[in-house]
């Protein structure tokens, strides 16, 4: 029977109506009666009282009823009330003792937690699985494999529109003799309306990168271990320039300035790695000598401080925006102002140095960006020097990216893997 109650409000009054007794129920049990014995009998001397004899001033005189008072009762009012049930004298009752008391507050505690336990099922019932009445729309009317007879013309049947059957949960299947109908739940329409699924089409937003706060140079002192590795590195591949190709080792630029370092550095809002940065205290880049192209690491041209910063403008102006809406982050794009491009291949496709991960990658001019330039991982600015040292002196390549010399010039071809 309780099952068969779904309202909210049935249950509140209920669950009311039942504290509501439990508590009168103790109330009065508890209750003690008044002290001492009540005594009902007319008080001796009252005026109008029978024991009193009224002044004669003759004994032979017939008495006279004594003449009522306002407020006083006489001998007839008590009689006349005790017939009223509502006004009869209750009798005293004994009290309760310690043990009867103790089982109804008991029981009581328990009715009350009882209740309270009931109010909360419910409660929770309503607001964790209720989701009103549901219902259930036919799809398409199909025949299984070991069906005798068809279902109709052709498998996959659509049903006429509207046709609803009822239903607890879906999806499901619902076999209609040798047929199955495929079904979908749908809301009754009753229920309120679904909301609607949240808008997750990607969303362009400014590229924060791309517009960096203005703030004053700064200087940094490059450390002097990084600096000694990175001369070590740059010494081998010059040995081996001046030796194999001497055209393109004229092509490396002289030391940039510290100064201007940290000018570019203000101005990208970005603070290039140290390795980096002392790269271009030994060579600021390569520049074209005649018509010998630039020294580069595997097919780009390295640039100088201020290509770096022009690349860098250039190309947020290209794409300053991200794709905010998906979560897409700063690796996933083609383009992130917190990019540091480095090398350039004179098509569009760019080296660059990511200025937080610190890792070297590749932008194309086709909108893709990969951390595995030529198919391999290159952790840093650093171990790309020192994996083309290794690649120029021992004849290997880097990635798929192999040195060759002609005519004194250093070029890169791609082998197969």
């Amino acid at each position: 029977m309780l099952r068969l109650i779904t309202s909210r409000r049935v249950w509140l009054a209920l669950v009311a109506g039942a504290l509501a007794a439990v508590v009168v129920v103790v109330v009065r049990r508890w209750r003690r009666p008044e002290d001492g014995p009540r005594d009902d009998s007319p008080v001796k001397g009252a005026i109008g009282s029978p024991a009193e004899k009224p002044a004669s001033g003759t004994g032979n005189a017939p008495r006279r009823p004594p003449a009522p008072l306002l407020g006083v009762p006489t001998e007839e009012d008590p009689r006349r009330y005790a017939a009223l049930r509502a006004f009869a004298p209750r009798p005293s009752r004994e009290p309760l003792d310690r043990a009867v008391r103790s089982r109804l507050v008991r029981w009581g505690a328990v009715g009350i937690g009882l209740c309270l336990l009931a109010f909360g099922t419910q409660v929770l019932g309503n607001s964790v699985f209720s989701e009103g009445t549901r219902a259930v729309e036919g799809i398409a009317l199909w025949s299984p494999p070991d069906a005798k007879d068809g279902c109709g013309p052709g498998t996959g049947q659509a049903l006429e529109p509207g046709i609803r059957y009822p239903a607890e949960e879906g999806p499901m299947i619902r076999s209609t003799g040798p047929c199955l109908v495929d079904v979908a739940v749908v809301p009754d329409s009753d229920a309120a309306d679904p909301a609607p699924p949240p808008d997750e089409s990607p969303v362009a937003v400014p590229d924060a990168d791309c517009r960096p706060q203005v703030r004053a140079p700064r200087v940094r002192a490059v450390s002097p271990g990084v600096t000694r590795a990175v001369n070590h590195q740059w010494r081998r591949i010059e040995r081996w320039l001046a030796a194999n190709a001497p055209e393109s080792l004229r092509t490396l630029g002289r030391p940039a300035r510290a100064r201007t370092i940290a000018v570019a550095e203000a101005q990208m809002g970005l603070r290039f790695p140290d390795d980096l940065r002392a790269s271009l205290l030994r060579h600021d880049g390569a520049r074209v000598v005649g018509d010998t192209w630039p020294f580069g690491f595997i097919g780009n041209r390295n640039q100088g401080v201020r290509g770096i910063r022009d690349t860098w403008r250039r190309l947020c102006g290209t794409d300053g925006e991200d794709i905010g809406a998906t979560g897409i982050g700063s690796r996933a794009e083609w383009w992130d102002g917190r990019m540091i491009p480095f090398g350039a291949n004179g098509s569009g496709d760019h080296l660059v140095i990511d200025s937080v991960a610190r890792d070297v990658g590749r932008t194309d001019h086709e909108g893709q960006l990969s951390f595995t330039p030529g198919g391999i991982r290159i952790r840093s600015y650093y171990g790309l020097l020192k994996a083309t040292a290794n690649a120029l002196e021992s004849g290997g390549s880097v990635g798929h990216w192999k040195p060759v010399v002609t005519d004194g010039e250093l070029d890169w071809d791609v082998v197969e893997s």
